[in-house]
């Protein structure tokens, strides 16, 4: 089934659209723009090249896709936008093309970007994430599968946050967010995210193992390198637990601090 044009959508000559999509009331797409199956553009949607968009994403009015990098060095160099299938981008979302010294802004598959969320130059966003309303996610950071960043957080360039962790609301870091840790304030780490662990199907005995670590790690505010030691010094550690002490022994901006007191029950959490 041939893609659906409005007619007052402009569609530049380099356009590829897929089968069904739809390009609704004063969208515009320019330059080398490659929209997959199935994918819907409400209104008001801008596409710039070089971008490509896999299958049934859903962009809702005033998202921005493809356009210059906010980096005072960009000379308007080609550089691309790479995003996979199911996404969708809620009022005023912007995902910015590579930057200067990039090369590629890349999303996953079945993300939500909530209304005026942010996603900058070169960033690496994993699968099944939520960027909250306001969110903003500074150039070259990461953000890995099923974390939540919510809303008006602020992510500093070239900042790591791990899988299946979540910033709660107005916190902000410039340092790296260990997976399955909650955060908040200015990169401090709160818990382990147990009820997201619960919902993405991790086992007691997985969830028991990180909250353990957690205690050893960041139950209170000490040398993160004799924190490590410590908890890598007994038997082998769970899978779960590996993934963080790999995630922090591989942190080049440092890790989120843990917080100041001593935590009676470092791990607790209802969220």
């Amino acid at each position: 089934m041939a893609a659906h044009v409005h007619p007052s959508a402009v569609v530049g000559p380099g356009v590829e659209l897929g089968d069904r999509v739809e390009v609704g009331p004063f969208c515009v797409l320019e330059g080398r723009v490659k929209v997959g199956d199935g994918t819907r553009l409400i209104s008001h949607v801008v596409i710039f090249g070089d971008t490509e968009l896999g299958e049934q994403n859903v962009l809702h009015p005033h998202v921005v896709i493809g356009d210059e990098p906010q980096d005072v060095a960009y000379r308007g160099d080609e550089r691309r936008v790479r995003i996979g299938r199911r996404n969708v981008f809620r009022e005023g979302a912007t995902v910015h093309r590579g930057s200067q010294r990039g090369d590629v802004t890349i999303l996953g598959d079945d993300n939500f970007l909530m209304q005026n969320a942010h996603v900058g130059h070169d960033c690496r966003i994993g699968n099944r994430t939520i960027i909250a309303g306001g969110a903003l996610v500074a150039g070259w950071a990461e953000v890995g599968d099923g974390a939540l960043i919510s809303g008006n957080c602020v992510v500093h360039q070239f900042v790591r946050v791990g899988r299946l962790a979540l910033m709660r609301g107005l916190s902000r870091t410039s340092r790296d967010i260990p997976p399955f840790c909650i955060a908040d304030e200015t990169h401090i780490v709160r818990a382990i995210n147990v009820i997201g662990l619960r919902r993405a199907g991790f086992s007691a005995e997985a969830i028991g193992a990180l909250r353990r670590a957690f205690a050893v790690l960041f139950g209170s505010r000490r040398n993160l390198r004799v924190a490590l030691t410590e908890l890598c010094a007994g038997a082998s550690l769970a899978p779960e637990v590996q993934e963080m002490v790999d995630f922090i022994r591989a942190s080049k901006r440092g890790v989120a601090f843990g917080r100041k007191q001593p935590a009676a029950t470092a791990g607790d959490s209802s969220e």
